[in-house]
């Protein structure tokens, strides 16, 4: 999936390698994992089967087109102490990569930067995308407007989170598209037209797609704006953003370069709405900070209703934008109830997905002499079902893993590790049951912060040796090991149901770190 992410935005036996699954550390060599793994490899092993499909999906239904499956791309990683045996693939007779020489037990897959810790004997790496299987994607995400739209809503200005005011965004049910859309000249308030070029809108699913008029291809221009929520605890007001009025533009031509502008045209038309009741626990979330790291704050409370493009079959499936976004003050620790509706502009068949999370900051030491500080930031979210969501109260459902160590050292303070394949231990978290566990690599580039690549650990283990290529030498790094409790998300078949609902989870956050 061309993943939008929201800080984001957008997730499942104890042994040197891998840990047990509550209490204390166990180093011991394979403990409860079967056979023990030998220090060496027999060639006549077991095999393993990986397959891959990419699963579009359109109006007109689901088109399957196989992965191009690559060793370059696709390998296994068997854990002998604290090295690794690398096996690449063949082609299988029917698609797919076959490996052979695999022992029993537990093994990581590598596809590209993604490693999954399985016994699965047979590993589907699917995928599921909106839009067409042709679709042609430039490498330009930020692409200049020409605006011509009539019929809006009175224009609000933005005032601040908490009074979003009005904005303009644009999606497709055909072509994977998900828009940030910037305005460079303000809009009077009360305003209903908008004629200008002075504006660009940034592709957030990646490179863009080219529109072909001749299959279909449309575009949504929606108009979201400020409905009233009432007042804060200390009596500011309290707005939140949906959409309120839309038009579908008739099919039509755009390449992307950069330059030409893309038009957006139409009459607007008003939206239906749909109204709910949201119970949304802050005090719950706002408990938990000292569990994220002793020495996280609370950040920014969010709540978005998202569509999923096609029905909820595949889960939360597509990138077409918010139809209802509330942000709550920095720090919020306050109960919210609130009547709240959403304007809903795509079919009826498509299925609405709640979306809250609580995010925490760290002001982390950077660990290179220089006394600066940089902002580490880790969430406790939930999506699932919107009826199932604000069918209660919102709430956490499943807590941060707790006591993270690198190699037996408490990660929480900054330390410099022995090798490039440290092990990192936690013990399970007090709420919830995690279906899977992720560890996620960042490493510090100048000034910002790169993603490495993660490591899927199943729900059962507690510990996980970092293979080789997450870490870089004589760098710093920070980690983000993550609860997830998701009923439907299957190791063996990470892409297809990384998107499965319900799906909850809590990040626990570690220090900088350096490596040798």
């Amino acid at each position: 999936m061309r993943l939008r992410c929201f800080f984001l935005l957008l997730a499942p036996v104890c042994a040197a390698w891998l840990g047990c699954a509550d209490g204390e550390r166990d180093v011991s060599p394979a403990s409860g994992l079967g056979p023990p793994l030998t220090s060496g490899l027999t060639t006549d092993g077991g095999t393993v089967l990986v397959t891959g499909s990419s699963y579009f999906h359109t109006a007109g239904g689901i088109t399957a087109v196989p992965k191009n499956l690559s060793a370059s791309s696709v390998e296994i990683l068997v854990p002998n102490g604290s090295t690794f045996t690398h096996i690449t693939g063949s082609a299988a007779p029917d698609g797919g990569l076959l490996f052979t020489g695999v022992p029993p037990g537990q093994y990581y897959l590598r596809a590209n930067s993604t490693y999954t810790v399985t016994d699965a004997r047979v590993v589907e790496v699917d995928s599921h995308d909106v839009g067409r299987a042709d679709t042609v994607f430039t490498p330009e995400f930020i692409l200049p407007l020409d605006i011509n739209v009539t019929n809006l809503a009175p224009w609000m200005p933005n005032q601040q989170a908490t009074e979003p005011g009005s904005s303009l965004q644009l999606s497709s049910g055909q072509v994977d598209l998900s828009t940030f859309l910037t305005l460079y000249d303000a809009v009077p308030a009360g305003q209903t037209s908008l004629v200008t070029n002075q504006a660009d809108v940034w592709n957030a699913t990646g490179g863009t797609p080219v529109f072909e008029a001749a299959k279909g291809d449309r575009m949504y221009v929606n108009q979201l704006s400020q409905l009233d929520a009432g007042t804060l605890p200390g009596g500011g007001a309290l707005g939140y953003s949906t959409v309120v009025r839309s038009v579908e533009m008739p099919a039509f031509d755009y390449t992307p370069d950069g330059t030409t502008p893309l038009s957006v045209t139409g009459a607007l038309q008003p939206v239906s709405q749909t109204a709910f009741t949201l119970d949304w626990r802050l005090s719950a979330y706002a408990g938990l900070a000292s569990a994220v790291h002793p020495a996280a704050t609370r950040s920014t409370p969010s709540f978005y209703v998202f569509p999923s493009a096609f029905g909820l079959s595949h889960g939360w499936l597509g990138n077409v934008g918010e139809v209802l976004s509330l942000t709550l003050p920095s720090g919020s620790a306050f109960d919210l109830t609130r009547p709240l509706t959403y304007g809903n502009p795509y079919p009826s068949s498509w299925g609405m997905v709640g979306y809250a999370q609580y995010q925490f900051r760290v002001s982390a030491l950077i660990p290179d002499g220089s006394g600066l500080r940089s902002g580490l930031y880790g969430v406790m979210l939930t999506h699932e079902r919107l009826e199932d969501l604000v069918a209660g109260p919102v709430q956490p459902r499943v807590s941060p893993p707790r006591a993270l160590t690198l190699d037996g050292v408490d990660a929480t303070s900054s330390l410099q590790v022995g090798s490039l394949t440290p092990v990192v231990a936690w013990q399970a978290p007090t709420l919830g049951t995690p279906s899977a566990y992720r560890v996620y690599v960042f490493r510090r580039n100048g000034i910002s912060l790169s993603p490495m690549g993660y490591v899927y650990v199943p729900g059962s283990l507690t510990q996980v040796r970092l293979p080789p290529g997450l870490l870089l030498a004589g760098s710093i790094h920070y980690l983000r090991v993550t609860a997830i409790d998701a009923p439907h998300f299957d190791l063996s078949r990470v892409g297809a149901t990384l998107y499965s609902l319900p799906r909850r989870q809590a990040d626990a956050l570690s220090a900088f770190f350096t490596t040798p």
